[in-house]
Parts: C-alpha cells; sequence; structure tokens
C-alpha cells in the first residue's frame, strides 16, 4: 500500500518535468523574440546612424562647400577677430558686410530647398520671409541700441533696393536669357502687391507731414500715437494679405507657366532637393544665429565706418547694407527670371519689399513701444518722397503683366539715381532734435 503522502509526492513528481519543459520553451521563445527585437532595433539604430553620418558630410557639402559664394565665409570670422584685436571701426564694418553677403545667399538657398516640399506659394513666402531675416535682426539690434534713424533708413533701403535693383536685375537678365519672346507673370497678383505697397506709403507719409507742418495736437507726442495705431493697422492687413494669398484666394497666385507652358514640366521634374526638409530647417536655424552674431558687430561699427570711409550714415544705411541683406533675394529672383519663371521672382522680389512695408517696419514700431524706444513711422519727406515716387514706378511697370531688359535696364538706372541721391543727403534728424 502506498500512503497518501507518498502518492501526492510522486504526482508531483511527474508533473515536474513536464511544467518545467513547458516553462523553459516559453522562455527560450520569449528570448528568441527579445533578441530578435533587440537585434531589429540594433539594425534600426545602425542604419539611422549610418543614414546621419552619410548626410551630414552630404549636407555641409551642398550648404557650406558647393557654392563659390563660400569663399567669403571666413570673412565673419575675421570681423569680429578684428573687432577685439585692433577696434577698427571701418575694417570690421567691411569685413561683417562682406561675411553677410554669402550667409544671406545661403539662406536663400536653405529656404529654396524648404520650398521643393512646401509648393511654390509658400516658398515664395517662406523665400522672402528668411530673405529679410537678416533686415530684421539687424534693425532689433540697432532699435536696442537706440538707433532709430538705422532701422528706418535699412527698412527703407530694403524696400527701395527690392523694387528697383533686384527687379530691375531679374527683368534685365530674363530679358537677355529670353530675348527673342515676352515674359509674362500673373498681373493680379502684382496688382494687390502694388496696393499693398501703396497703402503702406499712406502710413508712412501721414506722421511725417503731420510731423513737418507742426500740426500735431500734443507736440512730440501725436505722431508717435498715430505711428504705433497706424502699425497695429498695418498688422492686421498684412494678416489679411496672408490668409487672402494662402487660404481663400489661392488660385489667384497660381504661376501663368503653370497653364500655358507644357513644354517647361520636363525641366522641372528634372529638378530635385539636394538636402532633406529637416536639413533645411535646422541649416536656416544655424544660418540665422550666425547672421545674428555678425550683425551686432555690424551695428555697433556703423559710425565709425562713416568716419573713416567718409559716407553719410544715411548712404550706408539706405543702399550698402540693403544690398548685402537682399543677397538671397537679389540671387533667387535672377535664378527665376532666367527660368522664365516670373511669378516666383515677383513673389521674392515685390514680395519681399510688401512684406517689409507691412510687416517688418509695423513689427518694429511694436516692438520699439515694448523697448522703451521712441520708433516711429515718421522717416522723414526726403526718405517717404523716394519710396513714394519708387512705388509709383514699379507700379507703372507692373500694370501690363509683362516684362523686358528695358523695363529692368529703367528700374536699375533708377536705383542709381536714388543711391546718388542719398550720398549727397544730409540727414536732419539731428537738426530736429
Amino acid at each position: 500500500m502506498v500512503s497518501i503522502d507518498e502518492k501526492t509526492d510522486l504526482e508531483y513528481d511527474e508533473e515536474i518535468p513536464f511544467s518545467s519543459s513547458s516553462a523553459t520553451s516559453k522562455m527560450e521563445a520569449l528570448d528568441f523574440e527579445m533578441i530578435h527585437l533587440h537585434s531589429r532595433a540594433e539594425l534600426a539604430n545602425s542604419w539611422i546612424s549610418r543614414h546621419i553620418r552619410m548626410r551630414v558630410p552630404k549636407s555641409i557639402y551642398f550648404v557650406l562647400i558647393k557654392a563659390k559664394i563660400n569663399v567669403l565665409l571666413p570673412f565673419g570670422p575675421l570681423a569680429i577677430l578684428l573687432h577685439y584685436l585692433t577696434g577698427q571701426h571701418g575694417w570690421v564694418f567691411f569685413f561683417s558686410l562682406v561675411g553677410i553677403v554669402p550667409l544671406a545667399e545661403r539662406l536663400g538657398y536653405a529656404t529654396e530647398q524648404l520650398a521643393f516640399y512646401t509648393g511654390p506659394t509658400v516658398g515664395g513666402l517662406l523665400n522672402a520671409t528668411f530673405g529679410n531675416a537678416t533686415e530684421m535682426i539687424i534693425s532689433i539690434y540697432a532699435l536696442k541700441n537706440g538707433m532709430i534713424r538705422v532701422v528706418q533708413q535699412s527698412l527703407l533701403g530694403s524696400i527701395l533696393s527690392n523694387m528697383l535693383l533686384v527687379l530691375g536685375c531679374a527683368f534685365f537678365t530674363g530679358g537677355i536669357v529670353h530675348y527673342q519672346k515676352v515674359q509674362v507673370f500673373n498681373k493680379s497678383a502684382a496688382v494687390v502687391n502694388s496696393g499693398l505697397l501703396l497703402m503702406a506709403v499712406m502710413g508712412l507719409m501721414f506722421p511725417a507731414v503731420l510731423h513737418s507742418t507742426h500740426s500735431e495736437v500734443h507736440i512730440g507726442k501725436s505722431e508717435l500715437s498715430l505711428s504705433r495705431f497706424s502699425s497695429c493697422v498695418m498688422l492686421v492687413a498684412y494678416a489679411s494679405y496672408l490668409f487672402f494669398q494662402l487660404r481663400s484666394h489661392r488660385n489667384l497666385y497660381s504661376p501663368i507657366e503653370e497653364e500655358g507652358n507644357q513644354g517647361g514640366d520636363d525641366s522641372d521634374e528634372e529638378e530635385a532637393p539636394e538636402i532633406t526638409h529637416w536639413e533645411a530647417i535646422g541649416w536656416l536655424a544655424i544660418l540665422t544665429v550666425w547672421v545674428s552674431i555678425l550683425s551686432g558687430y555690424l551695428v555697433d561699427a556703423i559710425q565709425g565706418a562713416s568716419d573713416s570711409f567718409n559716407m553719410p550714415v544715411a548712404f550706408i544705411s539706405v543702399i550698402l547694407l540693403p544690398i548685402v541683406g537682399n543677397a538671397a533675394e537679389h540671387a533667387s529672383a535672377i535664378m527665376f527670371a532666367m527660368k522664365d519663371k516670373l511669378d516666383i521672382t515677383l513673389g521674392v522680389a515685390i514680395g519681399s519689399s510688401t512684406q517689409i512695408s507691412m510687416f517688418v517696419i509695423p513689427f518694429c514700431v511694436v516692438v520699439g513701444w515694448i523697448m522703451g524706444q521712441r520708433m516711429d513711422l515718421n522717416f522723414q519727406l526726403f526718405e517717404t518722397a523716394t519710396l513714394f515716387i519708387t512705388v509709383l514706378v514699379v507700379a507703372f511697370m507692373l500694370q501690363e503683366g509683362t516684362s523686358n531688359y528695358f523695363k529692368g535696364l529703367m528700374l536699375i538706372l533708377c536705383y542709381l539715381i536714388v543711391a546718388a541721391s542719398f550720398f549727397v543727403h544730409v540727414d536732419p534728424s539731428d537738426a530736429d532734435d
């Protein structure tokens, strides 16, 4: 007879091999799955790291090495070294100016690469926005230092440079390359931009006239209050324009070449982005930071450069600074005009002018309001009259919806007249104060 305890022990002993084998098999299966998942994770990590190792050198090559203008990049660090070693403001200004040129052009390149992923309308807006990043950063640094006239004149000069020099060079080169055909662009979009530019002129004109006629209710305060109110209205108008352009009337801004030019589709398909959209965003951030650093040294050296080179501060602010700041727009506008894509050219040149006049200038007034600086829209009569005449000339050039090399030549010659005028112009703001 087997006792009950022995029986249960035997049953227990008999069940052990079965349970241990099943548990072992489950553990082995689990270990196999874990090893499999671990190996897959290692493969994914190795693929990501290998992809990053392959992409980073390519991205650096495309952005910092490939373009010939990058030979000017060392001028930026040299400007900083000269600032601390010699303190000669003339050379610091010159080297900073030259060092910002390739950065502004590379900003345009990165924005153009990002435009491949966003479409032409958003791409043109991004190009104008990041193309104006240089002017905006310089303006905020100057505003922080209380250099209000430098802010006003550099932003005014950027508008004049975009409308006359950039657009003129684009029309001229496009007309030369496509000599035997009439280049056309979307006239409706140009008319809308011209209307916005005239509205900006109106916003700048009334504070200047109010100051010049001495018809203020509160002397020294009315023009400032009017400027701040007008700036808020202009910001609302620009926000409405963005909604109009990007959402409600998007078809108004469709390029004409998509409707009539069927032969250009093949050439468009051959174009492909050289860097990914995340790389483009990363480079935009890096380049913007470097531009902001150089802009600080550039602004600090303006007065010293004016004394060293015997140039008026007005000429440096209105002519030299915008030419450097608009390097990205200049290169992009000419390139697109040579490819017979005038709608993108206008989006870059006229769109940039519209953005500065309707967004950047009012934004600087609001920022100055927050900083406690008396930044206003009183750009003085000479500057305001120059802007008014320029907007009228460009509006008449755009009303037909066509371009040729002669129109471009006239715009370039008009810019030379403006540049000569500011070279002999003495800023009366010191006498008024």
